[in-house]
Formats: structure tokens, C-alpha cells, sequence
């Protein structure tokens, strides 16, 4: 069986993620701060679709949490065949105003944990073939405070290794979403229809996944989940950067 390495898998799309790859009989390995959140999801998967499941409770905002997770991708006796960059977190868009500190372990977690983590996986899967997924965001089109700048980071090099590495059989797909209905969310406390919102322009987390998961398979280096968000960020691209971000003053993505 193929092996799949997940970060943020506790919930979101991480846990989706987990739940549509052990349905297709991938053993898992899940990555998030909570063991006990990360026991419970892999509970479920061992018991429903009888796959194994290894679970490494990790913080990575912290080199140490990193180090543990790229241990495990660079292990070439147990390889992994797709890693999946998911976790993160949001903060308020009002960057001046925002702890600093918080700002860093933003970026460490979004570009600097991610970076990491793919090259540890390309150092394993080069030759051998796998596939990495960075879990990235329409934000990263459009100029909107440091968590845009993290998911443009993301899809520029996501592009650049998906060219540079399938010549030895490996993919990398950066997987860009918009308002997705998931606990990320919830933790900054945006529902459908708040913040100016509106409810149609929310995507399911099981169609986001299994688009991303489709497009992964074809190769491609850059995934926009739906119709209307390719849309958007067609729009966006010939846009000034002044409009658009005036727009995105709304919301979290």
C-alpha cells in the first residue's frame, strides 16, 4: 500500500484529506500538535477502512516538532509516497497591529515548516517517484497581509518544483481553495455570511480534496478547487493590486 504523511490532520481538510486517501487504502501517517485529537481521527480510520495509521504529534512553529516530521520522510526503509503541506492558521489581516511573534511562527509554519518538509520528502522520493501537495489558498493571487504573501511564497515554488522534479518522477501541486466550510474557520470565528461573505461562495472540504487530489494525480503544479474561483483569480490577475486588495480586506481564505 502507498503511504501518505499529512500535516494539520486533526481536522479540516487534513482530516478530510485522511479520510478520502484511507477510503482508497493508503496507510497514513498524521501530523498535527494534539495527540489526543490525532488518536481519535486515527481511531476512526484504523476501525473504518482498516488501514495503518502512525500518528507524530508535532508543533511546527518549533524547529524540534519539524526535525521529528523530516525524520520520518527522509526514512527510506518505510518510505512515504505523498506528503501533504496542510497546516496552518490565520491571523487578523491588520498586520502592524499583530504580535510579531505571532506573525514569525506564521511564517514558520506556512513557508519555513513546508520548505522543510519538501525537501526532505524530494531527498526520499527522488528517482523512486512520490508526490507532495502544499495546501496554499486564492489568497496567495491576491495582495492581502503576510498570510497572502506565506500562499503566493507556496505557489510560486510549487510550480517551480513541479517542473523541476517530475524528471525524476516526482509532482509537487500547490492546492489553492477559497472559504472552504472547516474548523480553520471557525478558529477565527467566520461563518457563511459574515465579514461580507456570502454563503455561495463557500466550497465543501470533500470536493475541495477530491479535486486536489485528482489534479495531484495529473501532475499539475497548480490546483484551484471550483469554477468560480478560477474565475476569481483570472479576474484578480489583470487587476491593480490596489483594487484587489481592497477587496480581500474581507474574510479570511
Amino acid at each position: 500500500m502507498p503511504t501518505a504523511l499529512i500535516t494539520g490532520a486533526s481536522a479540516g481538510l487534513g482530516a478530510e484529506f485522511a479520510r478520502q486517501l484511507a477510503r482508497r487504502r493508503t496507510d497514513l501517517i498524521l501530523v498535527a500538535r494534539s495527540a489526543q485529537s490525532l488518536d481519535a481521527v486515527a481511531a476512526e480510520l484504523r476501525g473504518e477502512y482498516g488501514v495503518a495509521v502512525e500518528v507524530i504529534p508535532a508543533d511546527l512553529s518549533e524547529s524540534e516538532g519539524v526535525e521529528r516530521v523530516a525524520a520520518r520522510l527522509r526514512d527510506t526503509a518505510d518510505p512515504v509516497d505523498l506528503l501533504i503541506n496542510n497546516a496552518g492558521f490565520g491571523l487578523p489581516l491588520r498586520f502592524a497591529d499583530n504580535d510579531i511573534e505571532d506573525e514569525v511562527r506564521h511564517l514558520r509554519v506556512h513557508v519555513e515548516a513546508s520548505m522543510r518538509l519538501m525537501h526532505a520528502a524530494l531527498r526520499s522520493m527522488r528517482g523512486r517517484g512520490g508526490r507532495i501537495i502544499n495546501v496554499a489558498s486564492v489568497a496567495g493571487f491576491i495582495s492581502r497581509s503576510t498570510y497572502s504573501a506565506c500562499k503566493g511564497w507556496l505557489i510560486g515554488f510549487s510550480r517551480w518544483a513541479n517542473a523541476e522534479y517530475s524528471r525524476d518522477r516526482v509532482t509537487v501541486t500547490a492546492v489553492c481553495p477559497g472559504f472552504t466550510h472547516t474548523s480553520f474557520h471557525e478558529r477565527m470565528g467566520l461563518e457563511p455570511g459574515h465579514e461580507g461573505v456570502p454563503g455561495f461562495m463557500w466550497l465543501d472540504a470533500r470536493n475541495v480534496v477530491r479535486e486536489a487530489l485528482r489534479d495531484a494525480a495529473r501532475g499539475r503544479a497548480v490546483s484551484i478547487p471550483s469554477l468560480r474561483y478560477k474565475a476569481i483569480v483570472a479576474v484578480a490577475s489583470i487587476l491593480p493590486s490596489s483594487l484587489t486588495s481592497g477587496v480581500a480586506r474581507r474574510g479570511r481564505v
